[in-house]
């Protein structure tokens, strides 16, 4: 009976000393943390097993897994350094996570634009990508990435692959380029280190980071939410909910300060819907990240040439139109960022003034720096006046970037044949923009830059582009 008991004891004894601790892939060494925050943690390990969490800036919490195994921790993170850290997580065997830095985290989601590396693609540059790969040494411990894998579910998972990298010479050109440039501006404006979590999939449409119940809500969905209906579609990239539930739906417990989100290309033609449906997503987001505030800052898809001569022009509408169903956002425009010779590339080139503008969005909506003015001009009214047409918008208290050589406005009168227009800027405190045509002597309305490619060279004096718009819904 002795020598049973003891080889019993010494089974468990073995058991306890094999049993371990499985953890995600995002939660590892070189991640970064919120600052200032109580972070999640989280794995799994035997069922109903202790598990001991402490950190090398003194935090210590114990847990038990559930009966699945799975477990879940809470963990008070300390001010911004970019000291590297520690964190050993124990149940049966010791994990240690080394090189954690405690920054600010940023979730950037979307389709190729927000994708598309600092390295490039086939035919498609990224301005000074070659010069912010060879610096990449002096961002080394400011910046981190994830890159999560693309996966697809028809039924939400609880994994998903993508570690954390450290940003260096071998590893720059896969870090989203927009991604990249909204990190470094931050991290040199705030002093802590940044972390960028890549979630995308070039050609995906909105629908497809939503889930099932807000699929479902709608009276008008895109297709029926079976494999069967799927498979009439050309490419997986188009399929909605998969994308939520095989990338997005694994990450929701991983703390972060906010979201960035360029997409909407794949939408183009679907634009009656969009403003909701963006306005859907943001809400789902802060739902399950558990952060009603959390802020959501999007880019304006860019000029390009679509085949429907101004289906683009309706789709930036409603995402315009999404800045009032959306609190706590913001949206980045892009009008002012393409050239004459990339009318036919959809991945215009300069993603750094991209990711600069939100990186600016974010410090003066959410770090409060006032001083740092984010938004650009925005259609407001308009009134008839001497055969002139005067146009007044939003956020041009400082005026504009040029008095002459406007580019982009075009007029109308009752036969609704739009005509090129002159714009001049009009006197203080609101600085009115007065349009005009000889051709054109009774006017009723205005377009500025509505057309799928219109690049404007209307900006205020801190270089943010007006806003494409038109004050007519003639076409609708």
């Amino acid at each position: 009976m002795k020598k049973i008991l003891f080889l019993l004891a010494g089974l468990v004894a073995a058991w306890n000393a094999t049993a371990g601790v499985d953890l995600p892939d995002i939660i590892g060494s070189d991640m970064v943390l919120q600052r200032n925050a109580s972070v999640r943690l989280w794995g799994w390990a035997d069922a109903d097993a202790a598990v001991k969490i402490a950190t090398s800036w003194g935090e210590k919490t114990t847990v038990r897994s559930g009966g699945d195994g799975r477990w879940i921790a809470e963990i008070r993170t300390p001010e911004g350094s970019f000291a590297p850290q520690r964190i050993t997580i124990v149940s049966g065997e010791k994990v240690t996570l080394d090189n954690v830095l405690i920054g600010e985290v940023w979730f950037a989601g979307g389709q190729s634009n927000m994708e598309m590396g600092l390295g490039g693609w086939k035919n498609c540059p990224v301005a000074r990508s070659n010069e912010t790969i060879a610096r990449a040494a002096a961002q080394f411990r400011k910046i981190r990435y994830v890159k999560v894998s693309q996966a697809l579910s028809m039924t939400p998972q609880e994994r998903v692959g993508g570690r954390w990298r450290e940003f260096t010479a071998a590893t720059a050109s896969r870090c989203s380029a927009v991604g990249y440039f909204f990190a470094e501006m931050l991290s040199d404006a705030l002093g802590v280190p940044v972390g960028i979590i890549d979630c995308t999939w070039g050609g995906s449409r909105v629908e497809g980071w939503l889930d099932r119940a807000t699929l479902e809500s709608y009276t008008d969905p895109v297709e029926e939410l079976t494999e069967e209906a799927f498979a009439r579609f050309p490419g997986e990239y188009l399929h909605p909910l998969k994308m939520y539930n095989g990338m997005v739906h694994p990450l929701t417990d991983y703390t972060i300060r906010g979201f960035l989100f360029y997409q909407g290309e794949s939408n183009v033609g679907a634009h009656a819907c969009y403003a909701q449906r963006l306005a859907d997503l943001a809400a789902l987001w802060r739902r399950l990240w558990r952060g009603d505030d959390l802020p959501f800052y999007y880019v304006e898809i860019a000029p390009f040439r679509y085949a429907g001569g101004d289906m683009a022009a309706r789709l930036r509408e409603a995402q315009c139109k999404a800045l009032d169903l959306i609190p706590h956002s913001g949206m980045v425009s892009t009008n002012d960022l393409v050239e004459p010779y990339e009318e036919a590339n959809i991945h215009p080139a300069n993603k750094y003034d991209v990711g600069y503008r939100l990186a600016c969005m974010a410090l003066n909506k959410t770090y409060g720096f006032g001083e740092i003015t984010c938004e650009s001009p925005r259609y407001r009214s308009m009134e008839v006046l001497d055969g002139k047409i005067c146009l007044w918008l939003d956020h041009a208290e400082m005026g504009y970037n040029r008095f002459e050589g406007i580019e982009g406005f075009e007029i109308c009168g009752p036969d609704r044949v739009f005509r090129p227009a002159e714009a001049v800027v009009g006197p203080e405190p609101e600085f009115p923009l007065i349009v005009s045509s000889p051709e054109v002597p009774e006017p009723v309305a205005v377009r500025y830059c509505f057309k799928d490619f219109a690049p404007g060279n209307l900006a205020t004096p801190r270089g943010l582009p007006v806003i494409p718009f038109r004050t007519d819904d003639f076409s609708d």
